[in-house]
């Protein structure tokens, strides 16, 4: 099946008020129509790393959150689908939010149930989204040793405070900790060599990051199993490092984190990370805004 002529496919950028900021997203507000190879073609043909197509829609209420309105939500990048993906899953709620309204959300994702908050704050739009249950594990010292050589990264420029370690919080991600801010920003990987262990690892992205402050991070994200060289913004990501820094006990149990992301493409954004006590599950929030044209 090929793309409808009538699919209004909109473009949405996360984690940044500024159109050439953040992480862009197609956004299919009705995709009911579409099956997968159409929606592939959609997400290929805007070359973003992800957008998002609601399946569905619900009645109110789902999840434990009294009058959400409830969606089914798929997610893909140029080159397949993908799990979950949290810059795309802002800039839907953005999206229906400007429709509809702020209020609550309960997205229905291949990966579990993501509720999602939209606020207003003065003329802003802010999305929270809630992740699925997240999980660390360790990585095996093959793997990890094929990673560095794949970035061109000598184990002496990590970071030993923030060991290596696989995050979950809808997809999984590789958490490797830069002891420097050169270190983090001269990326110039072997995209086909990472690709290959990535998709051997069931990994999405890399999470490359630099502590700056105790709260405060700068990230990087590497997506060649996307087909693209880097994420500007990275939702999923910044939800399983949230679990990471918690399950190490590198952070408070209950903690507001900031991580900048983007710097080092141009295209700064910023989402902020809340880790709650009485939770697992990590909250990661942005703005946004619609790209015209």
């Amino acid at each position: 099946m090929s793309r409808h002529p009538d699919t209004q496919v909109l473009r949405y950028t996360a984690f940044s008020t500024d159109p050439e900021g953040g992480n862009p997203a197609g956004v299919v507000l009705d995709a009911s129509g579409l099956d997968d190879a159409a929606m592939l073609a959609v997400a290929a043909e805007l070359g973003y790393s992800e957008s998002a197509f609601l399946t569905g829609r619900g009645e109110p209420a789902g999840a434990g959150v009294p009058g959400a309105r409830e969606y089914t939500i798929r997610y893909f990048s140029p080159k397949a689908e993908v799990p979950f993906c949290g810059h795309a899953t802002v800039a839907t709620a953005l999206a229906l939010a400007e429709r509809d309204g702020p209020g609550d959300l309960v997205f229905n994702t291949p990966a579990g149930t993501v509720p999602v908050t939209v606020t207003r704050e003065g003329t802003e739009l802010r999305a929270t989204l809630t992740s699925v249950e997240p999980d660390v594990m360790d990585i095996a010292a093959d793997d990890l040793a094929e990673a560095l050589a794949a970035l061109d990264w000598p184990a002496a420029d990590l970071d030993p405070a923030l060991p290596p370690r696989i995050a979950f919080a809808g997809a999984r991600h590789l958490v490797l900790a830069a002891a420097t801010r050169e270190r983090l920003a001269d990326l110039s990987y072997d995209f086909a060599r990472l690709e290959a262990l990535m998709h051997r690892l069931d990994l999405t992205t890399l999470q490359l990051v630099w502590r700056a402050a105790p709260d405060v991070f700068h990230v990087r994200d590497p997506f060649p199993v996307g087909g693209v060289v880097e994420d500007p913004a990275t939702g999923a990501a910044a939800a399983a490092f949230g679990a990471y820094l918690r399950d190490r006990g590198l952070v408070p149990e209950a903690a507001v984190l900031t991580l900048h992301q983007g710097e080092d493409m141009g295209r700064p954004g910023t989402l902020t990370v809340e880790l709650r006590a009485d939770d697992a599950r990590v909250r990661v929030s942005g703005t946004g805004t619609r790209i015209k044209g």
